[in-house]
Protein backbone atom coordinates (compact mmCIF):
# COMPACT_ATOMS: atom_id res chain seq x y z
CA UNK A 1 0.00 0.00 0.00
CA UNK A 2 0.86 3.65 -0.76
CA UNK A 3 0.93 5.33 2.64
CA UNK A 4 0.47 8.95 2.32
CA UNK A 5 1.96 11.66 4.90
CA UNK A 6 0.51 14.82 5.23
CA UNK A 7 1.55 17.90 7.47
CA UNK A 8 -0.42 19.94 9.49
CA UNK A 9 2.07 23.02 8.50
CA UNK A 10 2.24 26.21 11.52
CA UNK A 11 1.29 29.47 10.41
CA UNK A 12 4.75 31.65 10.06
CA UNK A 13 4.79 35.12 11.63
CA UNK A 14 7.34 38.20 11.62
CA UNK A 15 8.31 39.54 14.77
CA UNK A 16 4.58 41.44 15.06
CA UNK A 17 2.57 38.15 14.92
CA UNK A 18 1.50 39.33 11.07
CA UNK A 19 1.86 36.61 9.15
CA UNK A 20 4.31 35.99 6.94
CA UNK A 21 3.04 34.85 3.81
CA UNK A 22 6.57 33.95 1.99
CA UNK A 23 8.00 32.48 4.91
CA UNK A 24 4.59 29.87 4.58
CA UNK A 25 5.53 29.37 0.96
CA UNK A 26 9.01 29.01 1.96
CA UNK A 27 7.90 26.37 4.69
CA UNK A 28 5.71 24.79 2.73
CA UNK A 29 8.30 24.00 -0.08
CA UNK A 30 10.27 22.82 1.99
CA UNK A 31 8.06 20.44 3.48
CA UNK A 32 7.24 18.87 0.08
CA UNK A 33 11.20 18.30 -0.30
CA UNK A 34 11.36 16.71 3.00
CA UNK A 35 8.73 14.16 1.58
CA UNK A 36 5.23 15.35 2.55
CA UNK A 37 2.12 14.49 0.07
CA UNK A 38 0.11 17.18 1.08
CA UNK A 39 -0.40 20.31 2.84
CA UNK A 40 -2.88 21.09 5.33
CA UNK A 41 -2.84 24.72 5.90
CA UNK A 42 -4.79 27.03 8.79
CA UNK A 43 -5.95 23.95 10.73
CA UNK A 44 -5.15 23.57 14.57
CA UNK A 45 -1.29 23.64 14.22
CA UNK A 46 -1.94 26.51 11.56
CA UNK A 47 -3.68 28.39 14.58
CA UNK A 48 -6.71 28.61 12.47
CA UNK A 49 -9.12 30.06 15.51
CA UNK A 50 -6.61 33.02 15.97
CA UNK A 51 -6.09 33.74 12.03
CA UNK A 52 -9.15 35.98 10.03
CA UNK A 53 -10.72 34.99 7.06
CA UNK A 54 -8.72 36.96 4.80
CA UNK A 55 -5.75 35.84 6.52
CA UNK A 56 -6.86 32.20 5.53
CA UNK A 57 -8.24 32.76 2.07
CA UNK A 58 -4.33 34.49 1.02
CA UNK A 59 -2.18 31.83 3.00
CA UNK A 60 -4.52 29.39 0.62
CA UNK A 61 -3.49 31.08 -2.33
CA UNK A 62 0.55 31.75 -1.16
CA UNK A 63 1.26 28.14 -0.36
CA UNK A 64 -1.30 26.33 -3.68
CA UNK A 65 0.85 28.85 -5.90
CA UNK A 66 4.43 27.94 -3.66
CA UNK A 67 3.65 24.04 -4.01
CA UNK A 68 1.79 24.03 -7.39
CA UNK A 69 1.10 20.22 -8.28
CA UNK A 70 3.99 19.14 -6.46
CA UNK A 71 1.85 17.87 -3.41
CA UNK A 72 -2.27 18.50 -2.74
CA UNK A 73 -2.78 21.61 -0.46
CA UNK A 74 -5.97 20.84 2.04
CA UNK A 75 -7.61 23.79 3.55
CA UNK A 76 -8.91 23.45 7.05
CA UNK A 77 -12.09 25.45 6.61
CA UNK A 78 -13.72 23.74 9.80
CA UNK A 79 -15.06 25.47 12.43
CA UNK A 80 -18.52 25.60 14.94
CA UNK A 81 -19.86 27.43 13.20
CA UNK A 82 -21.63 26.04 9.91
CA UNK A 83 -22.40 28.72 7.86
CA UNK A 84 -19.30 29.98 7.98
CA UNK A 85 -17.58 26.62 7.39
CA UNK A 86 -19.55 26.59 4.34
CA UNK A 87 -18.40 30.04 3.01
CA UNK A 88 -14.85 29.59 3.94
CA UNK A 89 -15.21 26.15 2.19
CA UNK A 90 -16.65 27.91 -1.35
CA UNK A 91 -13.84 30.39 -1.03
CA UNK A 92 -11.29 27.44 -0.68
CA UNK A 93 -13.10 25.88 -3.75
CA UNK A 94 -12.61 28.69 -5.77
CA UNK A 95 -9.16 28.91 -5.20
CA UNK A 96 -8.39 25.80 -6.59
CA UNK A 97 -7.38 23.64 -2.99
CA UNK A 98 -7.16 19.77 -3.51
CA UNK A 99 -9.10 19.40 -0.41
CA UNK A 100 -10.72 20.10 2.97
CA UNK A 101 -9.93 19.13 6.37
CA UNK A 102 -13.30 20.13 8.35
CA UNK A 103 -12.71 19.77 12.16
CA UNK A 104 -15.50 18.40 14.44
CA UNK A 105 -17.73 21.68 15.58
CA UNK A 106 -15.83 22.68 18.88
CA UNK A 107 -17.31 23.95 21.82
CA UNK A 108 -20.77 24.29 21.26
CA UNK A 109 -20.96 19.80 21.48
CA UNK A 110 -23.52 19.18 18.98
CA UNK A 111 -25.44 16.12 19.14
CA UNK A 112 -24.00 13.32 16.78
CA UNK A 113 -27.30 14.06 14.88
CA UNK A 114 -26.32 17.71 14.91
CA UNK A 115 -22.68 16.38 13.60
CA UNK A 116 -24.13 14.34 10.79
CA UNK A 117 -26.27 17.54 9.74
CA UNK A 118 -23.30 19.83 9.96
CA UNK A 119 -21.38 18.31 7.93
CA UNK A 120 -23.93 16.92 5.29
CA UNK A 121 -24.51 20.77 4.77
CA UNK A 122 -20.82 21.36 4.33
CA UNK A 123 -20.74 18.59 1.39
CA UNK A 124 -23.54 19.23 -0.07
CA UNK A 125 -22.36 23.09 -0.72
CA UNK A 126 -18.73 22.01 -2.52
CA UNK A 127 -17.57 19.30 -4.76
CA UNK A 128 -14.20 19.02 -3.05
CA UNK A 129 -13.04 16.09 -1.05
CA UNK A 130 -13.78 16.13 2.21
CA UNK A 131 -11.36 15.11 5.26
CA UNK A 132 -13.42 14.46 8.56
CA UNK A 133 -11.35 15.72 11.72
CA UNK A 134 -12.00 13.59 15.00
CA UNK A 135 -10.10 15.45 18.08
CA UNK A 136 -12.27 14.91 21.18
CA UNK A 137 -9.32 16.64 23.29
CA UNK A 138 -9.67 19.61 21.41
CA UNK A 139 -13.28 19.74 20.70
CA UNK A 140 -15.14 18.37 23.86
CA UNK A 141 -17.03 15.75 21.52
CA UNK A 142 -16.39 12.27 20.05
CA UNK A 143 -17.75 11.94 16.58
CA UNK A 144 -18.66 8.03 16.78
CA UNK A 145 -17.85 5.47 14.48
CA UNK A 146 -21.66 4.94 13.32
CA UNK A 147 -21.97 8.74 12.79
CA UNK A 148 -18.68 8.66 10.41
CA UNK A 149 -20.13 5.75 8.38
CA UNK A 150 -23.57 7.83 7.79
CA UNK A 151 -21.25 10.22 6.66
CA UNK A 152 -18.90 8.10 4.35
CA UNK A 153 -22.09 7.41 2.15
CA UNK A 154 -21.46 10.88 0.98
CA UNK A 155 -19.45 11.09 -2.14
CA UNK A 156 -16.94 13.56 -1.40
CA UNK A 157 -16.10 12.46 2.54
CA UNK A 158 -13.49 10.34 1.49
CA UNK A 159 -10.94 10.48 4.55
CA UNK A 160 -10.68 10.67 8.55
CA UNK A 161 -8.22 11.82 10.54
CA UNK A 162 -8.59 9.98 14.06
CA UNK A 163 -7.07 11.80 16.66
CA UNK A 164 -8.54 9.63 19.95
CA UNK A 165 -6.39 7.51 20.29
CA UNK A 166 -8.46 4.74 20.96
CA UNK A 167 -7.49 1.84 18.96
CA UNK A 168 -10.68 0.07 19.22
CA UNK A 169 -12.61 2.73 17.68
CA UNK A 170 -10.44 2.45 14.82
CA UNK A 171 -11.10 -1.15 14.77
CA UNK A 172 -14.44 -0.49 14.24
CA UNK A 173 -14.17 2.55 11.87
CA UNK A 174 -12.37 -0.15 9.50
CA UNK A 175 -15.65 -2.50 10.30
CA UNK A 176 -17.69 -0.02 9.14
CA UNK A 177 -16.24 2.41 6.67
CA UNK A 178 -16.42 1.05 2.58
CA UNK A 179 -12.80 1.07 1.21
CA UNK A 180 -12.82 4.26 -0.63
CA UNK A 181 -12.58 6.10 3.08
CA UNK A 182 -9.12 6.56 4.29
CA UNK A 183 -8.07 7.20 7.85
CA UNK A 184 -5.45 8.88 8.95
CA UNK A 185 -3.55 9.26 12.08
CA UNK A 186 -3.90 12.38 14.12
CA UNK A 187 -0.85 11.85 16.51
CA UNK A 188 2.69 11.30 14.92
CA UNK A 189 3.19 8.11 18.08
CA UNK A 190 0.08 6.62 17.12
CA UNK A 191 0.82 5.98 12.94
CA UNK A 192 2.05 2.63 13.16
CA UNK A 193 -0.28 1.15 15.65
CA UNK A 194 -2.86 2.98 12.94
CA UNK A 195 -1.08 1.86 10.06
CA UNK A 196 -1.63 -2.09 11.28
CA UNK A 197 -5.30 -1.67 11.80
CA UNK A 198 -5.90 -0.62 8.08
CA UNK A 199 -4.46 3.01 8.40
CA UNK A 200 -3.55 4.45 5.20
CA UNK A 201 -1.13 7.02 6.53
CA UNK A 202 -0.92 10.27 9.08
CA UNK A 203 -1.47 14.18 9.30
CA UNK A 204 1.77 15.06 11.00
CA UNK A 205 3.32 17.75 13.04
CA UNK A 206 6.94 16.19 13.60
CA UNK A 207 7.40 15.95 9.85
CA UNK A 208 8.23 19.61 9.82
CA UNK A 209 11.42 17.91 11.93
CA UNK A 210 12.30 14.36 10.56
CA UNK A 211 9.84 13.89 7.34
CA UNK A 212 12.23 11.81 5.54
CA UNK A 213 12.18 9.03 8.71
CA UNK A 214 8.28 9.10 9.15
CA UNK A 215 8.12 8.52 5.66
CA UNK A 216 11.15 5.50 6.10
CA UNK A 217 9.25 4.23 8.65
CA UNK A 218 5.55 4.03 7.03
CA UNK A 219 7.73 2.56 3.76
CA UNK A 220 9.18 -0.09 5.59
CA UNK A 221 6.06 -1.34 7.16
CA UNK A 222 4.34 -0.95 3.44
CA UNK A 223 6.95 -3.51 2.43
CA UNK A 224 6.55 -5.78 5.17
CA UNK A 225 9.44 -5.13 7.04
CA UNK A 226 7.85 -4.70 10.67
CA UNK A 227 11.13 -5.03 12.73
CA UNK A 228 12.47 -1.83 10.83
CA UNK A 229 9.10 -0.15 11.31
CA UNK A 230 9.03 -1.05 14.74
CA UNK A 231 12.42 0.20 15.69
CA UNK A 232 11.76 3.13 13.58
CA UNK A 233 8.90 3.86 15.61
CA UNK A 234 11.13 3.28 18.96
CA UNK A 235 13.51 5.71 17.80
CA UNK A 236 11.43 8.59 16.54
CA UNK A 237 8.74 8.18 19.68
CA UNK A 238 10.78 10.85 21.72
CA UNK A 239 10.51 13.28 18.82
CA UNK A 240 6.52 12.74 18.69
CA UNK A 241 5.74 12.81 22.04
CA UNK A 242 8.73 15.87 22.91
CA UNK A 243 6.46 18.32 20.38
CA UNK A 244 3.93 17.80 22.97
CA UNK A 245 5.25 19.13 26.25
CA UNK A 246 3.50 22.13 26.05
CA UNK A 247 0.22 22.64 24.05
CA UNK A 248 0.42 22.33 20.41
CA UNK A 249 1.90 24.39 17.97
CA UNK A 250 4.25 26.28 20.44
CA UNK A 251 6.49 23.73 21.21
CA UNK A 252 7.62 23.00 16.84
CA UNK A 253 7.15 26.89 16.06
CA UNK A 254 10.02 26.88 19.00
CA UNK A 255 11.84 23.95 17.45
CA UNK A 256 11.69 25.22 13.85
CA UNK A 257 13.21 28.65 14.96
CA UNK A 258 15.75 27.07 17.12
CA UNK A 259 16.92 25.52 13.79
CA UNK A 260 16.73 28.69 12.03
CA UNK A 261 13.43 28.75 10.10
CA UNK A 262 12.09 31.93 11.70
CA UNK A 263 8.25 31.27 12.28
CA UNK A 264 7.50 33.59 14.42
CA UNK A 265 5.65 33.17 17.68
CA UNK A 266 2.09 32.48 18.21
CA UNK A 267 -0.81 34.87 18.98
CA UNK A 268 -2.72 34.63 22.35
CA UNK A 269 -4.34 33.21 24.15
CA UNK A 270 -1.26 30.78 23.23
CA UNK A 271 2.10 32.04 24.69
CA UNK A 272 5.77 31.25 24.06
CA UNK A 273 7.43 28.31 25.70
CA UNK A 274 9.23 29.09 28.29
CA UNK A 275 12.93 28.94 29.69
CA UNK A 276 12.28 25.18 30.79
CA UNK A 277 10.41 24.29 28.08
CA UNK A 278 12.78 25.71 25.58
CA UNK A 279 15.82 23.82 27.17
CA UNK A 280 13.78 20.41 26.78
CA UNK A 281 13.32 21.60 22.98
CA UNK A 282 16.98 22.13 22.89
CA UNK A 283 18.17 18.86 24.15
CA UNK A 284 15.82 16.84 21.91
CA UNK A 285 16.82 18.40 19.01
CA UNK A 286 20.17 17.82 20.05
CA UNK A 287 19.27 14.00 20.87
CA UNK A 288 17.91 13.84 17.13
CA UNK A 289 21.32 15.57 15.68
CA UNK A 290 19.07 18.62 14.35
CA UNK A 291 21.27 20.95 16.73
Amino acid sequence: MNFRMFTAMVTPYDSELQVNYDKAAELAHYLVEKGSDGIVVSGTTGESPVLSKAEKLQLFTQVKAAVGDQAEVWAGTGSYNTQETIQLSREAEKLGMDGLLLVVPYYNKPSQEGLYRHYEAVAKSVSLPIMLYNIPSRTGINMLPDTVARLAALDNVVALKESTGIMDQMSLLKNLLPDRMAIYSGDDSQTLPMLALGGQGVVSIASHLIGPQIKQMMMAFGQGDIQAAQALHNQLFGMFKGLFITTNPVPVKQALNLLGMEVGGVRLPMCAANESEIAELKQLLASYQLL
